[in-house]
């Protein structure tokens, strides 16, 4: 069978999207993911982008998300490739990362300036592209492996602090986050592999705050730190979470996204997205494991974007989704 044109990738978003309000004009808010709880904050279906494939807006499992201001949803896939999708859903343009061999990239996120920053996980290095694809290549960071300053092992994600400081992270033989300069020179380092505080296993996605604060996934500890490293001496302010299903609990929190006054976190091990306060208590969990819409299966990332729609990597089932309030 020939791969769908690009007409016909917009028609698969559509038929998606018109199923997903189908189902949502029956079952009107989704519910949380363990039988018999609901969801104390309903949300909806708003729309599914991508499915199964190799053409132009499908994917082979998605594994990060950066929206930027336009709502322009950057996505990449485990083939390496970065696609582009307008507010609509429409495929726009797409590229390749240069090597893939090693391995994929894990992580994105949206620079000051547009820029999209890509973590090259396998190549220990931060990739910058413009958002038409053109890579930037005196803006790299990092490129060897290794554990002094400008080495890194796996790398998992970017963010800048309100100073205009770097913050990386990375995981594998180093669990660790780094500070660099704007210009992409080391600054500083934190952490090691453990379970204490300011003590890292995977920190797999980071966001900062209004406050400057520094917020980690802690992946594989299935927990979520809160850090101040707006001075020279970084001080864990909080962390929440544990293993387990219930709400207030983690398994493999992959992702979170500061979200109103609390934030979000998309659970790869529970199949679900858990919406929390700033100080950990679960305000409200959707998603549980399966096909359909407003269903998950591994979700990897999540992002929201300026009109406050969330969109989930729903990795297992090759298509992101986007939910409202």
């Amino acid at each position: 069978m020939n791969e769908p044109s690009l007409s016909s990738t917009r028609r698969d978003w559509l038929v998606h999207a018109m199923k997903a309000t189908a189902i949502g004009a029956t079952h009107a808010m989704l519910t949380g993911c363990i039988p018999g709880r609901k969801s104390e904050t309903p949300y909806q279906v708003d729309a599914i982008i991508g499915q199964r494939g190799m053409a132009d807006g499908r994917f082979q499992k998605p594994r990060a998300i950066a929206i930027d201001d336009s709502n322009r949803a950057f996505v990449v896939d485990k083939t390496g490739r970065i696609q582009v999708f307008d507010e609509e859903g429409t495929f726009v343009r797409g590229w390749r990362t240069p090597e893939i061999e090693q391995g994929k990239p894990t992580g994105l996120s949206i620079d000051l300036d547009g820029t999209l920053i890509v973590a090259d996980t396998h190549y220990f290095r931060f990739l910058f592209y413009t958002a038409e694809g053109n890579l930037l290549d005196e803006r790299t960071i990092g490129g060897v492996n290794g554990s002094g300053p400008g080495k890194f092992a796996f790398v998992t994600d970017a963010v800048r602090l309100p100073s205009g400081e770097f913050v990386l992270g990375e995981y594998g033989e180093f669990d660790r986050i780094h500070k660099y300069s704007p210009n992409g020179e080391y600054i500083a380092s934190l952490g090691e592999h453990g379970r204490e505080p300011l003590q890292f296993s995977r920190p797999q996605s980071l966001a900062v705050d209004t406050e400057g604060w520094l917020w980690v996934a802690d992946a594989c500890n299935h927990r979520v730190q809160v850090i101040d490293w707006t001075g020279d001496k970084p001080r864990c302010l909080r962390m929440f979470g544990e293993e387990g299903d219930e709400p207030g609990q983690f398994k493999y929190p992959y992702s979170l996204a500061l979200f109103g006054d609390g934030l979000l976190v998309s659970e790869y091990g529970n199949h679900r997205v858990q919406r929390l306060d700033r100080n950990g208590k679960s305000v409200a969990t959707w998603g549980q494991a399966g096909s359909k819409p407003g269903e998950l299966n591994q979700p990897w990332a999540i992002a929201v974007d300026t009109k406050e729609r969330i969109y989930v990597v729903d990795s297992g089932n090759n298509r992101i989704q986007r939910f409202y309030l």
